[in-house]
């Protein structure tokens, strides 16, 4: 099959860029595909972070072969994108829906390949709704992704939130495939620690990603007063915040827990990843809202269990009991009785066995197949009348 995928890669941040660059690898296994992407994403008045370039190095497991043409507001870009799908005439177009932003390109591009070229269109849908949307996304939403041909979720909350806002769309779902590409040259836990100032034997718990609203930081820092009560657990909060960093700051201090956060308030490189990863016991991921998370799946390729919230697709990536704990969203009481159970309970090893068991049938694999049947338009027409969440191999 001959395939077009649009989106970001790397030197571009995020875990969008990350998923995008190892979509096109393993599809690249079984087929044809035109990996075309972006001169410049967001401007600075949208991205409140560092927009400087992913740091880590140009020979990155993460670099693929690309045609580097779109940029957001740009009609002679998404012109010269259209002329090469037309020209190439491949089987499937891959578009990917995360943020309303892209909008003005999107309506472009499928209107001229719906209108000239028989190319079939599949998005993949990481956030159908973002977190801190509103009415206006979801006439968006629907302005743009009714000219798709097929769909593919990766959560049963935005399988439902899609079916909403096109109730005749052919929808499947799956989970989100492993970030295990960092994980390939593992660090040891105590070399990990030397390098952050930690000693072998204090609890050590993650919070990694940027900083918002709906992430859920605050819940975590008001969680660890009980927790230090009865253990010296140390917290590392580290990513790039995308808000005011003083109210947390302050929090922490009106807290007393000065001495045991550190803030690592920059983007960390792929190749550093495995300081953090390997240093932590426990990641834990205290989101009010979310579909799926990168981080995650990154903790998981590190084989490092994750206490995370009951939102979104978190409860089908990390199984409660088994590969880590869930706890209801908001609930400081609830993380601060998770994390000591888990530490009180001696729950790493387990956990961390029960990760490696699942890796080993863990892979892309599910989704390109996924990607195969969907696309089949005999299978496609017989789909759009009986839909459904795919029982798929659980990945990590």
């Amino acid at each position: 099959m001959r395939i077009v995928v649009i989106g970001p890669t790397y030197p571009f941040r995020g875990g969008i860029a990350h998923y995008t660059t190892l979509l096109v690898q393993h599809l690249r296994l079984r087929h044809s595909v035109r990996f075309i992407s972006y001169l410049k994403q967001y401007p600075k008045w949208l991205y409140p972070g560092n927009t400087a370039m992913d740091p880590s190095p140009s020979d990155t497991a993460l670099r693929v072969d690309c045609d580097r043409i779109l940029t957001p507001m740009s009609f002679l870009s998404w012109w010269r994108t259209f002329r090469i799908i037309k020209r190439e005439a491949p089987d499937l177009l891959i578009l990917q829906w995360w943020t309303p932003f892209w909008s003005p390109m999107l309506f472009f591009l499928t209107r001229m390949i719906r209108r000239y070229t028989k190319t079939r269109i599949l998005f993949l849908c990481h956030h159908i709704i973002s977190p801190d949307g509103g009415v206006f996304d979801w006439y968006l939403l629907r302005r743009i992704l009714w000219r798709g041909h097929a769909f593919i979720v990766m959560s049963e909350e935005d399988f439902a939130l899609l079916r909403r806002a096109l109730p005749w769309a052919n929808i499947k779902g799956t989970t989100h495939p492993p970030y295990d590409v960092f994980s390939r040259t593992p660090l040891q836990r105590s070399e990990a620690r030397a390098k952050l100032g930690l000693s072998d034997d204090e609890p050590v718990v993650l919070f990694f990603g940027f900083v918002r609203r709906y992430k859920g930081l605050r819940h975590l820092l008001k969680a660890l007063p009980a927790v230090r009560e009865q253990m010296p657990v140390r917290l590392l909060v580290v990513g790039e915040f995308w808000e005011d960093a003083r109210p947390y700051h302050d929090l922490v201090r009106q807290l007393g827990l000065n001495a045991a956060v550190q803030f690592y308030s920059e983007y960390v490189p792929n190749e550093e990843l495995a300081v953090y990863f390997s240093a932590a016991d426990v990641v834990v991921l205290p989101y009010l809202e979310a579909t799926q998370s990168g981080v995650a799946q990154i903790a998981l390729g590190f084989e490092t269990p994750v206490i995370a919230t009951s939102v979104g697709g978190m409860p089908e990536t990390i199984e409660d009991g088994r590969t880590g704990l869930i706890v209801p969203p908001g609930d400081s009481a609830a993380l601060s009785h998770a994390i000591l159970r888990y530490f009180q309970d001696n729950l790493g090893d387990p956990l961390t066995h029960n990760i490696c068991v699942s890796k080993e049938s863990a892979s892309w694999m599910p989704l390109v197949h996924l990607i195969e049947e969907i696309s089949d338009p005999l299978v496609a027409a017989q789909d759009e009348q009986s839909d459904a969440w795919l029982a798929s191999p659980r990945v990590l």
